[in-house]
């Protein structure tokens, strides 16, 4: 296939979505005859400084596709790192062209407000000589694999709440709790629905003549020094609500508990997605693990090959993964082909009338269920459904790995349940060995030692004790 003027070699195309354009192959051959030195800078909180060295071909015939190469990867590097600063070093030009994508009023201006809201300061783009780039800044921190004591664990769902009470790393009690966290505008609601977790497990602890050490809690969302900045989970907060009871709620709640037993107790809050990763790391006692989660969103979590998580966002469920101009719309963020419509049960949504499928559920879950059901009976339908998230997945997984060092991905989430996750697995896996034999990793769901390890019990594992 030729997209701007760059001759992309595609072996495999999803059979419902045929104008597909592999965002990590427009990459590989239109970076192949770029000549021209640039430097993308991703300044975050900390002073934490991300550089990503490319190269671009600085013509008039190549001019709109050297602005698509900068702005997606200015896009894939905000979503994947996060920050507050993007400097563009080496072309003025270029730089302008992000500047004003960035504005108040630009075609970004969204992921300008959400990384205000995240960093607390304002989003800025300048403009550098290529010899005068930023120097990297990197500090990865060690998570989690704290097993000793008697600990929480605390893994906030969107529709369901678990904790667990784990004395010495073996889980002692678990429960889970259904509640409808995204639909309530009262954060008191939240907050009385976190603590009774807290006071379950809590009392379980006691019980064995123990004392509470730790709490760790995995949530959905952007945490920052264990403060919620953005989450879904708290949708229908007022935002002038949502600064004074969202922010601090967890470690709001762990001094609640810590006032009730007479004693402090610490807390240490993360992204779901990174834990997720965390305890595929622990069940497999290896490191260089993405996580992803295909449920309602895409929730990615990535543990790297030193088994430390990096301060990353790793929201790649908006992070663009096709280039194809007529790529669906996210309605929440106004950007194209981003993963949100390609791994979660809007992409599932988004296939089935194409496979000739018509859908009646109310929800979206109720539709994916649909899709579920006749995946199970052995529809043909369905399957190319599943396929086409297959090809989906393997080219992205390719795009995922120029940007983080991966040895293992860990496909979880409601999509991935019954024969269609294994048509998923099977097909993303040949498409890494046809089209990428350089990668060798392959995606593969969690085993059962993984699994035993679960989401709150890694939780309870984040804080240190002593």
């Amino acid at each position: 296939m030729k997209f701007l003027n760059v001759e992309i070699p595609v072996k495999n195309l999803p059979e419902l979505d045929e104008s597909f354009v592999p965002l990590g192959l427009f990459f590989e051959h239109y970076e192949r005859g770029a000549t021209k030195p640039i430097c993308i800078a991703v300044e975050r909180s900390g002073g934490q400084i991300g550089t990503w060295e490319t190269k671009v071909y600085g013509t008039p015939e190549m001019e709109q596709a050297d602005r698509y190469h900068v702005d997606r990867l200015v896009k894939f590097l905000l979503w994947s790192w996060g920050g507050y600063k993007v400097t563009i070093c080496g072309d003025e030009k270029l730089a302008q062209s992000i500047q004003a994508a960035y504005s108040k009023d630009g075609s970004r201006a969204f992921d300008k407000g959400f990384m205000e809201q995240v960093y607390e300061t304002e989003f800025v783009v300048q403009s550098l000589p290529y010899a005068q780039r930023p120097k990297a800044v990197q500090r990865a921190e060690s998570i989690g694999r704290h097993t000793n004591g008697a600990r929480i664990g605390f893994d906030a769902g969107g529709s369901d709440r678990k904790v667990s009470a784990v004395i010495d790393g073996e889980p002692i009690y678990s429960e889970e709790v259904v509640w409808f966290p995204k639909v309530i505008s009262d954060p008191d609601y939240h907050f009385q629905g976190i603590l009774a977790a807290f006071h379950t497990a809590a009392a379980k602890i006691l019980e064995k003549g123990r004392k509470v050490e730790g709490i760790g809690v995995s949530s959905a969302g952007v945490y920052i020094d264990n403060r919620c900045m953005v989450a879904s989970l708290f949708l229908k907060v007022p935002p002038e609500v949502f600064d004074r009871k969202v922010k601090n709620i967890y470690t709001r709640a762990a001094k609640a508990l810590s006032d009730t037993l007479g004693y402090e107790v610490p807390v240490v809050v993360a992204n779901d997605g990174d834990v997720s990763a965390l305890a595929g790391a622990m069940g497999l006692g290896e490191n260089g693990i993405m996580g992803i989660a295909m449920g309602t969103s895409e929730a990615v979590g990535y543990v790297d090959a030193d088994g430390n998580i990096c301060g990353w966002l790793n929201e790649l469920a908006f992070a663009p993964v096709d280039g194809q101009p007529d790529a669906m719309e996210d309605e929440w963020s106004g950007d194209i082909g981003c993963g949100v419509k390609y791994f979660s049960q809007d992409g599932v949504i988004k296939l089935a009338p194409r496979a000739g499928i018509s859908l009646h559920g109310a929800s979206p879950a109720e539709k994916l269920k649909e899709v579920q059901a006749l995946m199970e009976q052995g529809d043909p339908r369905a399957q190319k459904v599943y396929e086409s998230i297959g090809v989906y997945l393997g080219h992205t997984l390719a795009l995922y790995a120029k940007f983080y060092d991966i040895h293992h991905v860990q496909m979880m989430g409601r999509v991935m349940s019954g024969k269609g996750g294994d048509i998923i697995l099977d097909v993303a896996s040949k498409v890494l060995e046809e089209e990428y034999p350089h990668i060798s990793f392959r995606p593969e769901a969690p085993d059962e030692k993984t699994r035993r390890v679960g989401q709150s019990a890694a939780a309870a594992s984040l804080p240190e004790t002593h």
